[in-house]
């Protein structure tokens, strides 16, 4: 039988072993889950955020997607980014010294998460990063992203808008499948159907007929009568264009002839001159459109034509009388009338107004 010491001796061995095995355990677990090492120099940076966003203690911290550390320690602070919003999540990181020159205070830390539905980790930016390499304790700019629970508030919207398309979507269906509207007429309608392969019908018909020759327009496709005369024409055109290209005729005269430019360019020229002795005020023209003496008697003379044609219509005067006096054509009508029946007298009996009387004392 063992004594009491061995006894307490192998369980203090049976300890002591499942204690070290325990040690051995996390220290593996720790190198193989972190990135910094026990002996491996490290260097700490905080960031701060307005969320954690699923971020958790040991978290990765990746630099350009690439594994530089953990995340050490998440809290709840007072403070607030140089724009004055609140930024309450301090993020504590410690990474790997070995990267510090790729790190600057100015490189941007994103709470990014692995896929769809992965871990959110930290994912520092440094690709626009022109600042001095950040150092231990460095504070670095945080950038917002947004998260899954973001995009799906962003996107309630769009899919609401979605749903009522398709419910509209559906009732057109539904509509069409019953035979109403136009569309609805248009696929189901057997009437249309039959409209339409008689009107394809016809138009066989018509191109079987302009095909054979049939028609005027079968005739004009057709018949070379017409490719005949529009060739002769063609021909007499071409004979025209060489008649005046040969200066015969009229119209090649016309065109070719340059004393009909000269003939025109003088006449400018003269009617320019003209003009220009109109406007200087010389002979009867120039004086009848720059003289202000004869534009005056001008217009003297139109006011007294128009006070006499007014006097006119007013009856005034010997000639107003004249046009307005009835008593002056009743007067000339009587005469007529008093001078026709006296010729009718002389003609019916011409010794009674002809025969002469000679009186001897």
């Amino acid at each position: 039988m063992p004594s009491q010491k061995q006894l307490r001796w192998a369980q203090l061995r049976v300890g002591l072993t499942v204690v070290f095995a325990l040690l051995v355990f996390a220290f593996l677990v720790f190198l193989m889950s972190g990135t910094t090492g026990f002996f491996k120099p490290t260097i700490r940076l905080v960031s701060y955020a307005d969320s954690a966003g699923g971020l958790r203690n040991g978290a990765p911290v990746r630099l350009q997607s690439v594994d530089i550390g953990n995340v050490e320690r998440i809290r709840i602070v007072d403070h607030k980014d140089s724009s004055g919003a609140a930024t309450p999540v301090l993020i504590e990181m410690k990474v790997n010294a070995k990267f510090q020159p790729f790190l600057h205070t100015d490189s941007q830390v994103l709470l990014s998460t692995a896929g769809v539905l992965g871990e959110t980790f930290v994912d520092i930016d440094s690709t626009q990063a022109k600042g001095p390499v950040a150092g231990n304790n460095s504070e670095l700019p945080s950038k917002q992203v947004p998260d899954i629970q973001d995009v799906v508030r962003s996107s309630q919207s769009t899919l609401q808008n979605v749903n009522i398309l398709v419910n509209r979507l559906d009732r057109i269906v539904t509509a069409v499948e019953d035979q109403k509207g136009s569309v609805g007429k248009l696929i189901y309608d057997k009437q249309l159907y039959n409209n339409l392969n008689s009107s394809v019908a016809q138009v066989n018909s018509l191109l079987s007929d302009i095909d054979n020759g049939r028609g005027s327009l079968g005739k004009l496709l057709n018949d070379d009568t017409l490719y005949t005369r529009a060739s002769a024409t063609i021909d007499d055109l071409d004979k025209v264009a060489e008649n005046l290209n040969s200066q015969k005729g009229t119209i090649g005269k016309l065109i070719h002839d340059p004393s009909l430019y000269d003939n025109a360019n003088q006449t400018l020229a003269k009617a320019n001159q003209l003009m220009d002795g109109i406007n200087r005020g010389e002979g009867a023209l120039g004086k009848f459109a720059k003289d202000p003496a004869f534009a005056k008697k001008l217009d003297q003379m139109i006011t007294n034509l128009t006070e006499i044609t007014d006097q006119l219509q007013a009856g005034q005067g010997t000639a107003g009388k004249l046009l307005k006096d009835p008593s002056l054509y009743n007067h000339a009508d009587q005469m007529l009338v008093e001078s026709r029946g006296l010729v009718t007298s002389i003609r019916q009996d011409p010794k009674k107004y002809l025969s002469i009387k000679l009186h001897i004392f």
